[in-house]
Formats: C-alpha cells, structure tokens, sequence
C-alpha cells in the first residue's frame, strides 16, 4: 500500500506541476482547511472550472503534505516516490511546488493514514464524475475497453487496499482485497451468484483477479453501492482485515459508498473471460483529469500531453513485463538445478541402498532354506502326534456321549412323571377350594333364611294385633272383617310354604356337610398317598443328582486333557504361522527390490528428461534475450507514434468514410490511429499485449513483413 500510495502522491505532483498559476490564487479557509478558487481578472467558463476545482484541492493537499515537514514525507515507504519523483521530466515542478510551500503558511502536521484517505476520496469523486459525464455524453453501453472505466476500477482498488492487514502465507506476505469482498456473499445473499461465478472462472488464479471480476459483474449488476454500503455497516468484520486508519474503517468510506450510488445511471457490457485480470498493473493515469484552464484555447498541447503519457506508460508496462519474463525465467532456472541437485544425491543414495539389499537378500535366503529344513522337521512329528492323539480323544468321546444321552433320557422321563403328579395335586387342591367356598354359599343362604323367618314371624305378631284391632272394629264394617280374614288365610298359606321350604333348606344343609365330611376325607387320603410318591421322586431325583455329579466330573477331565492338546496343536500352529510371515516377508523384501530397480529407472529417465529441460530452457532463454532486443527495436519505432482520440477522428483514415452508429470507431494497438471494422479487421500479437490485439491492415502488413524478414 504504501507503494501505491507513493504512485498516487507523485500523480497528484504531476498535476499540480501544470496548475502553477491557478496555486497563486488558491486561499485557505479557516474552518475545514478546504481549498478555494479566488477570483481571477479573466473570466473562466463553467466546464473548466468544473474540471479545475478538484484538481486544485488536489494541488492544495499535495502543497500540505510537503510543507507540513513531518516524518511522513521521510518515512521508507516514500522510497518509490522518491525514484518517481526523481526523473528529470519532474524537477522543474517539484521545485515550483517548494516555491509555493514557502509562501503558503505552515500548516499543522497530519497524520499520514487521514492525508492518503483524503487524497484517496478527491479522486474517487474525480473517477466517479469523469465517468458519469463520458458515459452521459457518449451514450451507449461501456465494454471494458473505456480509459475512464478501467481508471475507475483502478482507484476503486486502490481505495479498497488502503490500510489492508498483510496475510501471512508459506510463500511470504500477501494484501488481497478478495478477503473483505468474500463477506459480503454472507451479508448479501443475492451476491453469491456473483461470487461463485468469480471463483469458478479457469483463467483466474489469484485472489485479485476474483476481486476484479467480482468488481466486473457488481458494476453490471447496478448493486455495488448496495454491496458496499452493507460492508461497511459491519465494521466488526472489517476489523479483521483493516487497520484502524484504513478508509473503509473510517468515515470516508461511507462517503465513497455515497459517491457509488451514481453509477447505477451507467450500462456496462464488460467481458470478463477474455480479460488478464491476474496480472494487471494498478497504476492510475490522471491524464484523464488533467485539464490546465490556461492552456485550455490550446487542444494541440493537450494531445501531445496524452500522447507522450500514453506512450510514457506503454513503454513502462512493455518494461515491466520484459523484466517480470526474465525474472521468471530465472527463476525455473534456479529451481530446475536444485532438483538436478537432489535427484543426483537421492540417486547415488538409492544405489547404496540397493546394494545393501542385495547382500541382506542372499544373507536372508540362506537363513530361510535352513529355517524351512527344521520347520518341514518338526510339522511332520507334530502332525503324527496331533493324529494319534486325535483317534484317542474321538473314541472317549463316542463312548462318553452314548452315556450322557441314556442318562439325560432318564432324567427327561422322571422329570415328566414328576410334572404330572404336581399337576393331579393341583387339580385336587382346586376342587377342595371350590368345595369349601360351596359350603360357604349355603351357610350363607341358611342364615339369611332364618333372617327371612324371623322377620315373618315379626309380621305374624303384627297381623295378630291388627287383627286384634279389627275384630274391635269388625261391627262397623263387615266388609273390612271378610277382607282381613281372606288376608290371614293367604298369610297363612304363606307361612305353610316358608316352613316347608325351610324344611327343604334343612335337609339339604344336612346332605351338603354330609358330602364335605366325605370330601375332606378323601382329600387326606389322597395327600398322604401323594406325598409317598413325592418322597419316592425326591430319592430319585437325589441317585441321578450324584450319577450326573460324577459324570461332569469325568467330562471336566476329558476336557482339560482336550484343552491341553489343543494348546499343543496351537503352539505347532503359530510356529508355521511364523515361518509362513518369514516367508512372506522374504517374498516382499524381494518386491521392493525389484520397486527400488524400477524407482531408479525411473529416476534415471526424469534426470534425461530434466537435462533436456534445461536444454530448452537455455533456449527459450536465448530466445528469449533476442525478443528483448527486437522490444527495444519496436519501442525505438514506436515512439514517434501518437494515440489519437476518439473526439479527433471524424472519418476512417484508410478508406475516408464518415463514422456512424453502424460504422464504430476501432484503434489500432500498433500506430493508435481510428479505423473501421472493415479496415482494421486484422489481429496480431504484439509484444506490449498478452494476447492477439487489433491492428490495421498498413500495419499488418508492415508487421508480417517485418517478421518474415527476422525469420529468414
């Protein structure tokens, strides 16, 4: 960053360099420290002073920084200003700029972050507003070829990367503003679209180009000030990539945000597959913004000025990419002799290694034959000896088992006859229970008869006395005394029937405990025959406990004898299981014998092919060095050339004919004259451009003419 802010201080003292007479006039306010244009004796019009008034606040922060005479203007990051700034083209304004610090008052140093932020903002609204009027007054939809357009991106970068914490990796240090722009895919959920589209782009492979293209298709989308403004809502987040004086932590950037919302008026076209974003320079041009209201009635000036910065900053990029080839190229080189290196010590290594094998093999081959001798011994002894053990232990065994199972039907039939008779006892239990709750119901029923006559007897007492009562009353009404007396007869009648009926209950009470005494006589009967029988089992039960005791006990004894024979065979087992992994580890020491001979094969044809690498490499090297020198050949050709404007260019300069709507203008990369379509329809690839670009037909010709005379 601090390079890029050295790039944009010595752009802002280029500028100030061709506004010497409007710094005379600048005056300071007390308040904000803002500049102002005084009135001057001409009149000016109101474009240029629309053009001029940014410029000279421009001017006004640049003159601060150089008075201020704090330790910023000293500080080692100014180190690329100070080459910038040392070129013989800038003294001259350099030394007017001191003059007009003298003059002006010393101002109260700044901090350094504020005056970056400051100069930063100024031409992010220069960027905005340019780009705004050109786009207006053009017209049509920008593709990503428009000067203002890619300058926009440029400062929009720049700002982005002011005050960006350094991610520290394996390779070193590295500031990619692809980590703050990653979570605005969290914070707007209708900007993974765009997101994912940057990443998965094939010829993007840096975390700035995905920044770039993402800027591509946000400014496409109409929503980057959206975007923006819901990133720098979160300063929470932004805390983790930023520092605490970076624009985006600061009130600037809410301000940027603001200046955003303006371009949601432009319609951008932008291809994004084609573009090198990777590896693009981020310098920013300010020939754009220039415009020196004194020199203004002279437009002849202003081209040249255009013209020699083009072709200022087309040599330096042509420069930079020569330089950043070879410094590639260098680097193979380096990197191809190590491994040259390290294969030769791994492969003299691999050889010792292989021989050292060798001699284990033969030692471990001889060591194998005799192991094998004594194991083949001692299988064929324990084999004889497990089989004959075996026939033994088969014949126990039949005779034991034929035993057990006799005994174990025994003990089955017994174990039946027991089950049954606990079933009859229990049948008989259940009848006596029914018995005793029989006898139960009829007591009941006796007693609850005899409640039932002694009530009738009370009702009998109380006829008596009703009929006591009557026969008083029996002269009054002769018809009440027959009534009453045909009522005594039927109680009568019914007092006969309860005595029979008890009669009856009687003798069946008499008949039941008749039957029960009977019962209960046969219940004991039956218990104490049952409990012979029980005792008879127990006795049983108790012989066949002690046989099966003693038989368990000869099975624990057959078993232990089984366990320690298949302890024996288990031992034999594991011995040929050893000489089997001895085998087999034989066998692998064998396999990696014949990977260590394959290994270096190998490696002897990647050290033939890594020697004819370097062969072709110092080819291309020389290669190379001869397309370098034909660079600075072109180069010398190429600065006589001028890359004209779009505004100067009515007509086709080949053909004469008027540009139109359906007739567009086209430059030529090459000589920077506007052509047609039909007359520039020719590519080339030139040495400043990475890819094949459009020249005209002259000089396509020229062009090829020209390369097949160097290949002859």
């Amino acid at each position: 960053m601090a390079d890029e802010s050295g790039e944009v201080n010595t752009a802002v003292e280029d500028g100030e360099a061709k506004q010497q007479q409007d710094e005379s006039t600048v005056s300071e306010t007390a308040t904000n420290g803002e500049p102002r244009e005084s009135q001057g004796p001409a009149e000016k019009p109101a474009a240029e002073s629309n053009w001029s008034a940014p410029l000279l606040s421009l001017a006004r922060k640049a003159t601060e920084t150089i008075s201020s005479g704090v330790s910023y203007a000293a500080a080692p990051r100014n180190s690329s200003q100070g080459s910038a700034v040392s070129s013989p083209t800038d003294k001259e304004p350099a030394n007017e700029l001191n003059n007009t610090a003298k003059k002006l008052p010393v101002l109260p140093p700044k901090d350094p972050m504020a005056i970056e932020r400051s100069n930063l903002l100024s031409m992010m609204k220069l960027s905005v507003k340019v780009l705004i009027q050109s786009s207006l007054s053009l017209g049509r939809t920008l593709d990503s070829d428009y000067p203002p357009l890619q300058q926009f991106f440029l400062v929009l970068e720049h700002c982005l990367k002011h005050g960006l914490k350094a991610k520290k990796t394996f390779i070193g240090q590295n500031k990619s503003i692809w980590g703050p722009l990653e979570l605005i895919e969290r914070l707007c959920p209708e900007s993974v679209n765009i997101a994912t589209s940057a990443r998965d782009l094939p010829s993007i492979k840096t975390g700035l180009g995905r920044a770039r293209a993402w800027l591509h298709l946000a400014l496409m989308q109409k929503k980057v000030a959206d975007y923006m403004k819901a990133l720098l809502d979160r300063k929470d987040l932004l805390s983790e990539f930023y520092d605490s004086g970076a624009l985006m932590m600061e009130e600037e950037g809410a301000v940027m945000g603001g200046l955003l919302v303006g371009l949601n008026v432009i319609d951008a076209n932008l291809c994004i597959k084609g573009e090198d974003l990777d590896s693009q320079v981020g310098v920013i041009d300010f020939s754009l913004y220039l415009k020196d209201s004194t020199n203004s009635e002279t437009p002849k000036d202003d081209t040249k000025m255009t013209a020699i910065l083009d072709q200022k900053h087309y040599i330096e990029e042509l420069n930079r990419h020569l330089s950043g080839t070879v410094t590639d190229l260098q680097a193979k080189m380096d990197s191809l002799e190590k491994t040259n290196s390290k294969l030769v010590e791994e492969l003299t290594a691999a050889t010792d290694r292989i021989n050292s094998l060798r001699e284990e093999q033969e030692q471990l081959k001889k060591d194998n034959e005799l192991i094998l001798l004594s194991s083949q011994k001692k299988e064929e002894a324990a084999l004889q000896d497990s089989q004959t053990e075996l026939e033994t232990y088969k014949q126990t065994r039949q005779g034991l088992d034929e035993m057990y199972n006799v005994v174990w039907k025994q003990y089955k039939e017994e174990k039946r006859i027991h089950q049954e008779l606990e079933r009859e006892l229990e049948l008989q239990l259940g009848l006596k229970q029914e018995m005793e709750m029989a006898m139960k119901l009829l007591e009941k029923d006796s007693h609850e008869k005899q409640d039932t006559l002694a009530a009738l007897r009370l009702q009998l007492d109380q006829v008596k006395t009703l009929n006591l009562q009557m026969f008083h009353k029996a002269q009054d009404s002769e018809r009440e005394a027959a009534k009453k007396q045909a009522e005594a007869e039927q109680l009568e009648q019914r007092m006969n029937e309860m005595e029979t009926a008890m009669m009856e209950l009687e003798q069946r009470l008499q008949n039941s405990e008749q039957d029960r005494q009977k019962s209960a006589q046969s219940d004991k009967d039956m218990k104490v025959e049952l409990e012979g029988k029980v005792n008879a089992l127990q006795k049983q039960l108790s012989d066949l406990d002690t046989l099966r005791l003693g038989l368990e006990n000869e099975l624990r004894l057959e078993r232990e004898q089984r366990q320690g024979l298949q302890k024996a065979l288990q031992r034999e087992q594991d011995n040929s299981v050893e000489l089997r992994t001895q085998l087999q580890q034989l066998q692998g020491l064998h396999a990696e014998l014949q990977d260590l001979k394959r290994e270096k094969q190998q490696l002897q044809q990647t050290c033939e092919q890594q020697e004819q690498a370097l062969q072709e490499m110092g080819l291309h090297l020389s290669q190379s060095k001869l397309k370098m020198e034909d660079f600075k050949e072109v180069n010398k050709a190429l600065k006589g050339h001028a890359w004209l404007k779009d505004d100067e260019a009515t007509q086709c300069k080949q053909c004469q004919k008027e540009f139109s709507i359906s007739r567009r203008k086209h430059h030529c990369r090459n000589c920077g004259d506007i052509y047609c379509n039909s007359c520039s329809s020719n590519e080339l690839a030139l040495p400043s451009y990475p890819r094949p670009v459009r020249v005209c037909d002259m000089c396509h010709s020229l062009l090829l003419q020209r390369s097949s005379s160097t290949a002859s």
